[in-house]
């Protein structure tokens, strides 16, 4: 095992890139044969309909060039999600023995009884020989405080609670909480990770080892989502499959100058001191609603390097536990990392986003059902053709998606009412923008704390 060097927290040469290793492919295995199968018999029945006989006067040669055109969206989707699409190198639980450098685990805490427990049991567990737990209680009046102050530290040195001070002008409140955290936290490795979570015993042990095989100053975990209501497992795989297609190379480290597609999961972010004192740590991000993915950009734009790992086998979040609560989450994030996420084509990206759900996903079952009763117009058999392949398509593609986050898979035939909610998240979060954002009890307009400052 690589053990950690002195130069741990300092930039590379200029930000150049090393070669990726390469990673795993998002889409199951039998995904790939099936959509090419389905692109096969999309072509054939194009092709039969073109040349079958008809009592009819209209020459459906062209009919079926067209439809075959028009599924080519589909199919060259269908082949981008299944062969181009790769994912984080999972984490390797070893239990051989090496250096292994403090590691302060750093928790913003706002009204979080309901999930300490588990949290904190699990983070007691940890196989790990020096590292300490720093709880931040962001002014919680449900007790959050006294019951880490109760819980035994188990393997930890120690588990430490900070109280949160007042919110500062400018600052949101993970940030604010993170940055009071790190100021308390005394190890050589910084590690944030959510209240939500839960953190297999071999689980810091093995990202410590992933960090240093990395030879990275900063490494996020792709965890397992935690979904068990029927509003969870309908939605949150068609936000996950957004971020896939938006980064579609979570295998491979970003140079520097590549920093805007730099993305990190706020579930678990470790970071070497050094490099996150250098880039000016969660001060740099403190006006941010979106504070994960602005990080990984300022971390990648300073030089250092940022890779990911997945550990669904060690690593877990229940984000939301209900509909209501995954509309509210994701209102407050999705216009903003969109915007992030782009670039220059910022202003663009959530209007391409609802037209992309809408055009791919909702469409084509709605003019099949139009085909099906009878007033899809003219070239009825070329319309139901298009229509209900492309419908195939998409459910095929989804029950690839929906296989992969671990959802049921028939529930890929619900694809379009997904959509449809996604559409409606995206729709609600533009409208409010940055000029509305409420989260945890706190109001915010224009970046300024309006309810909930605990001032």
């Amino acid at each position: 095992m690589t053990e950690m060097t002195e130069s741990v927290g300092k930039p590379e040469n200029g930000g150049g890139a090393r070669k990726g290793r390469g990673g795993e492919r998002q889409a199951p295995p039998w995904l790939p044969r099936v959509f090419l199968g389905l692109a096969v018999a999309a072509v054939v029945g194009a092709l039969v309909i073109a040349l079958r006989p008809q009592p009819v006067s209209v020459d459906l040669a062209p009919v079926s060039a067209v439809v075959v055109a028009g599924l080519l969206p589909w199919i060259l989707l269908g082949v981008h999600m299944a062969f181009r699409i790769r994912e984080p190198r999972s984490l390797v639980v070893s239990t051989a023995g090496g250096k292994w450098p403090s590691v302060s685990v750093i928790i913003p805490a706002r009204n979080e009884v309901a999930n300490l427990p588990r949290l904190l049991g699990s983070l007691a567990a940890q196989d790990y020989p020096d590292y300490e737990v720093i709880l931040v209680d962001d002014g919680s009046d449900d007790g959050t405080g006294e019951l880490a102050r109760g819980t035994p530290p188990g393997n930890a040195r120690r588990i430490h609670v900070v109280d949160g001070q007042p919110l500062p002008e400018g600052w949101f409140g993970k940030p604010w909480a993170c940055h009071q955290g790190a100021e308390e936290a005394t190890g050589r490795i910084l590690l944030f990770t959510d209240a939500d979570t839960y953190h297999a015993p071999e689980l810091l042990r093995a990202a410590v080892l992933g960090f240093q095989e990395d030879e990275a100053q900063a490494l996020s975990l792709v965890g397992r989502q935690e979904m068990e209501t029927f509003g969870e497992r309908l939605v949150q795989p068609q936000l996950f499959t957004l971020l896939g297609l938006r980064f579609p190379r979570m295998d491979q480290h970003l140079p520097r100058e590549k920093w805007e597609g730099a993305i990190a999961n706020g579930q678990y972010i470790m970071v070497a001191r050094e490099a996150y004192e250098a880039m000016g740590g969660h001060a740099a991000v403190r006006g941010e609603v979106v504070e994960d993915l602005r990080l990984a950009q300022e971390l990648v734009r300073g030089g250092f390097r940022l890779t990911l790992r997945r550990a669904e086998e060690l690593f877990s979040t229940r984000m939301y536990t209900s509909l209501r609560e995954l509309v509210n989450g994701w209102t407050k994030n999705l216009a903003m990392g969109a915007r992030q996420s782009a670039g220059w084509w910022g202003g663009l990206a959530l209007p391409g986003m609802v037209m992309f759900l809408l055009v791919m996903w909702v469409l084509p079952p709605v003019v099949l059902l139009a085909s099906l009763a009878g007033v899809a117009g003219p070239s009825t058999d070329g319309v139901m053709v298009w229509s209900g392949v492309a419908t195939l398509f998409s459910a095929t593609i989804w029950a690839g998606a929906y296989h992969r986050f671990q959802a049921p898979i028939w529930m890929a035939v619900l694809f379009p009412l997904g959509a449809l909610v996604t559409v409606f998240i995206a729709l609600r979060s533009a409208m409010r923008g940055e000029g509305r954002i409420e989260w945890k009890g706190r109001r915010y307009r224009e970046g300024v704390v309006v309810e909930g400052g605990d001032s």
